[in-house]
């Protein structure tokens, strides 16, 4: 079998929109972390449109923060940048409510019960053994793969590059086991396509790029590895050639499609969103399931109604490869596991965590996936759980 999944850079147009969705939530939560919000994003060409919902006395600059994350990521061509783009914001101030404003940390297990859902919401976790990050090999490689493609295009070390850029990796399995690497396909978009000769730009990308991301690792490509850079041509990438919109690249925030995900946009929410949260609290417990050598692969699904405080259904499955029946794994995440909205809230501390790192902390999740990451302090990332699990 080969499975393929992709990951795009920061600089991708859905990608953008995802990261100033996540910074207006991050700057909110630095003034107020008992706020709520919901913010979207969608540009296309030189137009970039915010919409907003939110309930705080915060006061946060939409356009100022949208331009920064634009030049941050380092859009600065003539027809799109910070400067010239313009930017159209609806915001929507709800009244505050009183039942949204209690600090979840000081909550009695009592209180915590009458913290119900806001939304109906179907969520997965997912883990496995495939990689050190219990995430599915393909989605690992290609998050790194998109990450040191605009990594070498912000140290210059390859300078003709542009912001956009989009990776798949394909991933030979025998059983369930990734054994060698079928094909890698990278999308580069380039400041000036007609003065970068096709084989210079191969040969590039496969020094700069490849070769550093798969040198340490046991399974890299080989002879017969299919490697295609540009394969139709010059990639016209970002803005102005493609739109973008909040939410719309769920597989990359998630399991690269080699697992389920609801589909639900992870950014642009506060944490009182179980539809966010609750993807976290799921990942969290399928990491600890598979980490404590209970199974080599775990899906948790959590379902939540409106009212309801916790999930109305907690399944799991290990697809043949749990060492004890999935029931008693489910048992053992019932009783050890915080599934109530106000308890993951409690438990991951997500309203604090923004003030406590003083260049933001979700934004950062919306570029290069919310699960598996090693370069953030994620509490949903933690095998804390382990021993417990171990012991029954």
């Amino acid at each position: 079998m080969i499975f393929t999944s992709e990951s795009v850079t920061e600089g991708h147009p859905d990608k953008m929109c995802d990261q100033v969705s996540d910074c207006i939530v991050d700057h909110f939560l630095k003034q107020d972390p008992f706020y709520r919000v919901r913010a979207e994003c969608a540009v296309s060409s030189a137009i970039l449109f915010i919409a907003v919902r939110y309930a705080s006395e915060a006061k946060v600059d939409f356009s100022y923060l949208a331009r920064k994350v634009i030049q941050k990521i380092g859009y600065d061509q003539p027809d799109f940048n910070a400067k010239i783009c313009s930017i159209l914001s609806a915001p929507q101030e709800l009244p505050l409510n009183t039942a949204h404003r209690f600090d979840e940390i000081r909550l009695s297990d009592e209180e915590i019960d009458q913290v119900a859902a806001k939304n109906q919401v179907t969520l997965f976790g997912f883990a496995c053994d495939q990689t050190p990050e219990l995430m599915p090999l393909p989605i690992v490689r290609a998050n790194q793969l998109a990450r040191r493609l605009a990594e070498v295009r912000h140290r210059k070390i390859l300078p003709y590059l542009l912001p956009d850029g989009k990776v798949q990796v394909g991933v030979a399995y025998e059983g369930n086991k990734p054994v060698r690497i079928h094909s890698l396909t990278v999308m580069a978009s380039l400041e000036h396509p007609k003065q970068v000769d096709p084989k210079k730009l191969t040969a590039d990308i496969v020094e700069a790029v490849i070769t550093p991301v798969f040198q340490k690792q046991k399974i890299r490509p080989d002879k017969e590895t299919r490697i295609l850079i540009n394969p139709d041509g010059p990639y016209l990438g970002g803005p102005s050639h493609h739109s973008g919109l909040t939410g719309r690249k769920s597989a990359v925030d998630t399991y690269g499609e080699y697992a389920r995900h609801s589909g639900d946009a992870l950014s642009g929410k506060d944490p009182m969103r179980v539809d966010r949260v609750g993807a976290y609290a799921a990942r969290y417990a399928a990491r600890n399931v598979v980490a404590a050598g209970l199974a080599a692969a775990c899906e948790v699904m959590l379902s939540y109604s409106i009212g309801i405080t916790r999930p109305v259904s907690l399944q799991v499955q290990t697809f043949g490869t749990g060492k004890i029946p999935d029931e008693k794994i489910r048992d053992l995440l019932e009783r050890h596991f915080e599934f109530r909205l106000a308890g993951i809230m409690k438990h991951f501390r997500l309203r604090h965590l923004p003030s406590k790192n003083p260049d933001g902390y979700f934004h950062k999740l919306a570029s290069y996936g919310h699960f598996g990451r090693t370069d953030m302090d994620l509490p949903w990332e933690k095998d804390d759980k382990v021993d417990i699990l171990k012991e029954g």
